[in-house]
């Protein structure tokens, strides 16, 4: 069978490569075209579109390039049909994603949804969307089962895909001496995101604090798609290190971490690394976005948890002094690591598992085969 899959996102191409190998498990046949990223390439998938160049982020970057977003979405519609798909599988990336499942619907296409968008976070009635053009979404939080069951539609839980990669993951035992890091001194890890946009707000914040743990060395998780000079600028005069496209690396040799909200704050937290989740955008999109969601919090964490279990510094409360304070508190002999880490180990029952993916692609192709 012939397969259209669109990722818009770093995470969303991981999520995608490791579908793709569950479905190649159940259709030995497949052929995959779509938009996504290298790790989608490798997997097989005929590459139309890259991530790098439709990732944005907030609201006022959204605003600011609806030009350019439009001019995408007219490129994949008329892909799509040229293609002619068995089906189309969207991979979270709501606002671009939703727009093509009401327009393949409106051409007779069948829609798979992959990694539901947070519509539980802001404007629920969305839900109703999904649900007269989606013909099937997987999700993969359980609490999502009973959101969508609020609005009459059935969805397929499949486990979080997180624990597919965790799974697969081997630390490379020589990673401190491959990238320079002293072998003797502990290490703090800073994630400042896979954006432009988040490192230019996050990353000048995470190392103001360097100077308060000078017995440990900070080494920043940066990401192959970005230009160098980015992350450059902000280390003039600083002695962190950054390291490339080794995130799980640099975590599991970590003792803590300060990360930019997003996918990542549940990766550091199932690889048991005590964490910061830090999160900063312009003051037009926070207060757009204070407006709008619904959920207590922002952290994927906190939000399977329904508490706080990892402390969010969120705007104006993402000062030095609030990050000094809180990184102390989770690094060995904090006052708040050991019960950080006791909760991550009920996070671990919650959220399953490895095995997500090849489920979710078992599942679709016995749809597609009925």
């Amino acid at each position: 069978m012939k397969y259209y899959l669109i990722a818009g996102e770093r995470s969303g191409d991981l999520h995608g490569a490791n579908l793709l190998k569950g479905i190649k498990e159940n259709d030995p046949d497949a052929v995959f075209r779509g938009w996504g990223g290298d790790l989608m390439q490798e997997e097989g998938m005929d590459l139309v579109t890259h991530y790098k160049d439709t990732a944005f982020m907030g609201f006022l970057e959204l605003a600011m390039n609806l030009h350019k977003i439009s001019g995408f979405l007219k490129k994949c519609k008329k892909d799509i049909l040229s293609y002619q798909p068995d089906v189309i599988i969207l991979i979270d990336y709501p606002g671009f994603n939703l727009r093509i499942a009401s327009f393949a619907k409106t051409k007779g296409l069948k829609v798979f949804y992959y990694i539901s968008p947070k519509v539980w976070a802001w404007n629920q009635k969305r839900a109703l969307k999904i649900k007269k053009n989606v013909d099937r979404m997987f999700v993969i939080f359980p609490f999502e089962i009973d959101f969508y069951r609020k609005f009459d539609y059935e969805v397929d839980y499949v486990g979080n895909p997180l624990m597919d990669a965790i799974a697969a993951f081997k630390p490379d035992p020589d990673f401190r001496i491959k990238n320079g890091l002293a072998t003797d001194k502990p290490v703090i890890a800073l994630l400042p995101g896979s954006r432009k946009q988040e490192i230019i707000g996050m990353l000048n914040i995470m190392l103001a604090v360097q100077p308060h743990f000078p017995d440990y060395q900070f080494v920043i998780a940066g990401v192959k798609n970005l230009p160098a000079s980015l992350y450059e600028q902000y280390l003039a005069g600083e002695k962190a290190k950054i390291v490339y496209e080794a995130t799980y690396d640099l975590l599991t040799t970590a003792d803590a971490a300060l990360v930019t909200s997003g996918t990542a704050t549940l990766e550091t937290a199932l690889l048991n690394i005590p964490e910061v989740v830090c999160y900063k955008t312009s003051s037009l999109s926070y207060a757009i976005a204070k407006r709008l969601i619904r959920v207590r919090f922002i952290s994927l964490v906190n939000l399977i948890m329904d508490k706080e279990v990892v402390r969010e510094l969120i705007q104006d409360e993402l000062n030095k002094n609030l990050i000094r304070e809180e990184l102390k508190a989770i690094l060995p002999g904090g006052a708040k690591r050991e019960i950080q880490l006791r909760y991550y180990a009920e996070l671990q029952d919650k959220v399953g598992k490895e095995g997500a993916s090849e489920r979710a692609g078992r599942l679709m192709v016995s749809y597609l085969t009925k």
